[in-house]
């Protein structure tokens, strides 16, 4: 078998995700924690959007969103997601495939707690993915909640947190002539042991 070293070194492949998105953190000049997020409508057309990684826990990743949105929808139905975290200043990548539940406990509201007043508010505000008659009208539904709700606003009932529960994970490294190291970590269930396998470029 072939012995990982390096920056693929461990037998946590969470640990190795929080490794290498602290080192993005160090290099990446935008938001380093950006994931590209794929999910799928009840027709199996596929969508992906990016979305903002808010912590690697023990054994998942998580973001949050509006409850209301097209890609919460996708999600509820479907029951899994994936998404890749790239950084071209690393020349690396991370892709995950794996089953999704909703976090809408203390943890979303200590998370919504701590994002800016105006973002919160933004929160209560935008009826995401939903048609817009125009940026005025945007902005008066913003005064409009600023008003009913202060300078406190609690997390909406529908907005909160996903938690994605890895069946695969790739770890990917730049390699010179396109020769590039790849490593998955595979499962058949979330109790399951991981295997890890060398790919082809």
């Amino acid at each position: 078998m072939d012995r990982r070293t390096g920056i693929f070194a461990g037998d946590d492949p969470f640990a190795i995700a929080r490794d290498w998105l602290a080192a993005a953190q160090d290099r990446e000049p935008n938001d380093p924690n950006a994931i590209a997020l794929s999910t799928v409508d009840a027709s199996g057309m596929p969508n992906v959007r990016m979305v903002l990684l808010k912590e690697i826990e023990a054994a998942a990743f998580v973001f949050y969103t509006n409850y209301q949105s097209q890609k919460a929808a996708e999600i509820d139905q479907a029951g899994k997601a994936a998404f890749v975290l790239h950084w071209k200043s690393l020349r690396r990548q991370i892709r995950v495939r794996g089953l999704v539940t909703r976090e809408d406990g203390p943890q979303a509201d200590a998370y919504f707690a701590s994002r800016s007043l105006k973002s919160r508010l933004g929160a209560w505000a935008s009826q995401q993915s939903q048609p817009l008659a125009s940026r005025a009208a945007l902005v008066a539904e913003v005064a409009r909640v600023t008003a009913s709700h202060g300078m406190s606003p609690k997390r909406p009932p529908f907005w909160g947190g996903y938690r994605i529960a890895p069946l695969e994970i790739e770890f990917w490294a730049d390699g010179e002539f396109r020769l590039h190291d790849r490593f998955a970590w595979r499962r058949p269930s979330t109790e399951a042991q991981w295997q890890v396998q060398r790919l082809n470029p």
